[in-house]
């Protein structure tokens, strides 16, 4: 399965979550790092975004 690949710009429509937080929260280890597209271009996988917010789901129950 392929996988879509999403800039930070679209990771804070998907996720509601501004730069700021989203870079916070990766030095705590509570979202996924992007991966390298290119020498100065980084990307989340779609796949990680979608557990990520399952799990957050999962933890609200």
């Amino acid at each position: 399965m392929l996988d879509t690949y999403h800039r930070r710009n679209a990771v804070e429509k998907i996720t509601g979550l501004s730069r700021s937080l989203i870079y916070e929260m990766m030095a705590r280890d509570e979202f996924p790092r992007p991966i390298r597209i290119g020498r100065r271009a980084v990307a989340w996988r779609e796949s990680d975004i979608v557990n990520w917010q399952a799990q957050l789901t999962s933890n609200a129950l």
